[in-house]
């Protein structure tokens, strides 16, 4: 599978704001005059539709598509809020990555770039056996990681970036969340410039993004 459009967003926990970080890089690139669309490749805690994919586009104005009535942009839907190996299991079916494949396939021709969004953080499990991480390295796709300054998050994220250069994963670009806004900066702003710091060393061609509050 063709993979130079598709771009993997994981984060280092289930609140790290992936999703308004990926509505908020899609918005970036469309103003850079992309096409680009977002995906939630799993979906979980919904029926018939992805809550994640409603604020990608109210955040992005782009009001909601033709793909997303197709159902290619929210592929596969359980209705349990859990890690996608546990919700499959309650709504009693398997995950189709047959069909999330062919959805994100179909959005690449379609589209000049797009963001598939994860499911929690790097390791939650897919099924029994196969984590989120274990999926972007089979399929290739770059990484976009989304962390933030929150206490904490200096080891999440380290953790997650020894997991990521041991799978031989490519971190594309990390999205330093600045939302919500916090009136003590201190953590908030040592730990960017620590993550900076490493990302050079270890990471030097991964680029760097701040977050701000969408306004």
């Amino acid at each position: 599978m063709e993979t130079k459009n598709i771009y993997f967003i994981s984060g280092i926990d289930t609140d790290a704001g992936k999703s308004y970080c990926t509505a908020w890089y899609a918005r970036e690139l469309m103003q850079r005059d992309l096409r680009v669309i977002t995906q939630k490749f799993i979906q979980t805690g919904n029926t018939g539709h992805s809550e994640d994919i409603d604020l990608h586009r109210r955040l992005t104005g782009t009001g909601y598509l033709p793909e997303d009535k197709e159902g290619l942009t929210m592929p596969e839907i359980f209705s349990y809020p859990c890690s996608p190996h546990l919700a499959a299991r309650i709504d009693k079916r398997p995950i189709d990555f047959e069909k999330i494949e062919r959805a994100t396939r179909e959005l690449s021709h379609r589209y000049d770039t797009v963001l598939v969004e994860g499911a929690g953080g790097l390791m939650v499990p897919l099924t029994e056996d196969f984590l989120t991480i274990d999926y972007i390295a089979e399929k290739q796709y770059p990484l976009i990681f989304v962390t933030s300054g929150k206490l904490g998050s200096i080891n999440h994220t380290l953790l997650s970036f020894e997991a990521i250069k041991n799978r031989g994963i490519a971190l594309d670009t990390v999205l330093y969340n600045l939302y919500p806004t916090v009136e003590d900066k201190t953590i908030q702003e040592d730990t960017m410039k620590y993550i900076k710091q490493y990302l050079s060393k270890h990471f030097p061609g991964t680029k760097f993004e701040v977050v701000p509050e969408i306004v």
